[in-house]
């Protein structure tokens, strides 16, 4: 008798645990059917996601929940396509006398020209002014130049903003400019600037009359309605809307502070004049309107003078606002154009089946292909994830170069030296799909040489990866 009861009673307390069991498939299958619906990512995304929420049902279902969608959160999709309904007009975008049609670029670069116009809506701009900076204090210098001699307004966006020699000297000149009625605006990432949004740095610029807003704010209340780990990460200055600057250098010493024992970090930055700094500025004015409400339609006025001998460059913003698949589109449509020559830099590499195979085939038809990254990554799962890539690219014929001398952080591309690419878009996932990023295409040899020759520099000061060495690592560093 007492047995019948005590298994009764077992069978009973199962009860309860069946029927969370049965929700829990069930809740697993909702979410693998919302999974399929929404489409979202690659299909090598879509199964990993299916294969976590059934695993680890609740964990998985919490992790797709949180970042397992694109989500930038409805008020501010309502808001960029306010914005762009207010600036792209045709009065306020279109400048025809720097427009170039077509016809007028390299018939080889037409395609690249073709599809960032179609992922961005940005075209190519002719007459630019361009110089390359690649020394961190003669950037903050020209850039500190540039803010002294402001009239109308100063215009910074960038991921990080340290309170470092750099990050003062930036902060004393947009001071002193809107204390003489210059209108200043930093935005700067929630995330990346943390630091600097809660130091007396800040404090000070905003008494001085600076405005200071974070982007992409990151609190448990946000993880409700959009994905917390969208990022901005641009890297853009604008002087007056007649001059600007973009490229891979936040406004931080070479030393940078938070992750010191990598430093030197390497970048390169472009300070350009002429009508392509317009579009730079559509790009401000789009970001700071998401997060300020703040139309800044009367800068958009401007117009940039066309140089005499100016350069042709088209500015390409990509983001979750917009089509994510452009910027690995434009890299693998750039990379099988190449003919003789391809340099790529990256300080974080871990590409996407399509982009491997590009960078392989390319090697494989004749096309001397170097990868230049650094020997020692500040993120080591990132730096692991990118050597498990070598030996496939090794064994095309890729040229796989580890920059000794510091953290290689610039984002180049050059190819035949008659097309170069800047970018603050590194190559990883990230970067092309879940961050805010700028990338500068520029349509001229002269250009792409020299930023050819900045890259070779980098080559100077790397490590060459062989194939038979690469092939007798260790078992250890093969697992890691």
């Amino acid at each position: 008798m007492l047995r019948q009861f005590r298994n009764t009673e077992h069978m009973l307390s199962g009860v309860p645990i069946l029927e969370a069991s049965l929700l829990v498939h069930l809740l697993s299958l909702l979410v693998v059917v919302i999974i399929l619906l929404r489409g979202q990512g690659r299909p090598t995304s879509t199964l990993a996601w299916i294969a976590i929420v059934f695993a680890v049902p609740i964990v998985g279902m919490i992790a797709y929940v949180l970042i397992g969608e694109v989500r930038l959160g409805r008020s501010r999709i309502r808001r960029h396509r306010d914005i762009l309904k207010r600036i792209f007009t045709p009065k306020l975008v279109h400048h025809p006398e720097a427009t170039m049609g077509m016809y007028e670029i390299e018939r080889d670069y037409r395609p690249v020209a073709r599809l960032a116009e179609a992922v961005s809506d940005q075209v190519v701009r002719r007459g630019n002014h361009l110089e390359l900076l690649s020394d961190t204090d003669g950037l903050i210098d020209r850039v500190v130049e540039d803010i002294d001699r402001a009239e109308h307004h100063c215009h910074v966006l960038v991921y990080i903003y340290l309170t470092d020699r750099s990050g003062r000297r930036v902060g004393e000149a947009l001071s002193n400019a809107a204390r003489r009625g210059v209108k200043c605006r930093v935005l700067v990432d929630a995330v990346g600037s943390r630091q600097f949004l809660d130091s007396d740095l800040r404090r000070k610029m905003e008494l001085a009359g600076v405005q200071v807003v974070a982007a992409l704010p990151a609190n448990p209340l946000r993880m409700i309605f959009e994905r917390i780990d969208l990022r901005n990460h641009r890297k853009i200055v604008v002087i007056d809307g007649l001059t600007g600057y973009m490229g891979s250098h936040n406004i931080a010493d070479a030393e940078f502070a938070p992750k010191k024992r990598f430093a030197p970090w390497v970048d390169v930055m472009a300070r350009i004049e002429g009508p392509a700094v317009r579009d730079l500025q559509l790009l401000f004015v789009e970001d700071w309107y998401l997060d300020t409400d703040e139309l800044l339609e009367n800068v958009l006025n401007i117009l940039p003078p066309i140089h005499d001998h100016g350069v042709p460059v088209q500015i390409m913003g990509t983001g979750p606002n917009a089509y994510n698949e452009a910027m690995h589109q434009l890299v693998q449509t750039a990379i099988h154009l190449a003919r003789e020559e391809l340099i790529l830099t990256t300080p974080y590499f871990v590409p996407d089946a399509a982009t491997m195979v590009a960078l392989c085939t390319t090697a494989r038809r004749g096309v001397q292909v170097q990868l230049v990254v650094p020997a020692r990554n500040d993120s080591p799962l990132v730096g692991a994830a990118s050597r498990s890539y070598y030996q496939p690219l090794l064994e095309a014929g890729v040229e796989i170069h580890e920059y000794q001398k510091g953290l290689l952080h610039a984002k180049t591309l050059t190819i035949d030296r008659s097309l170069g690419l800047l970018s603050t878009a590194n190559l990883d996932r990230r970067s092309f799909e879940l961050n805010f990023e700028v990338s500068m295409v520029v349509y001229d040899s002269d250009f792409a040489s020299h930023l050819r020759f900045i890259q070779k520099s980098y080559l100077t000061d790397s490590r060459r990866l062989r194939r038979q060495q690469w092939q007798q690592r260790s078992v250890a560093i093969r697992l890691v």
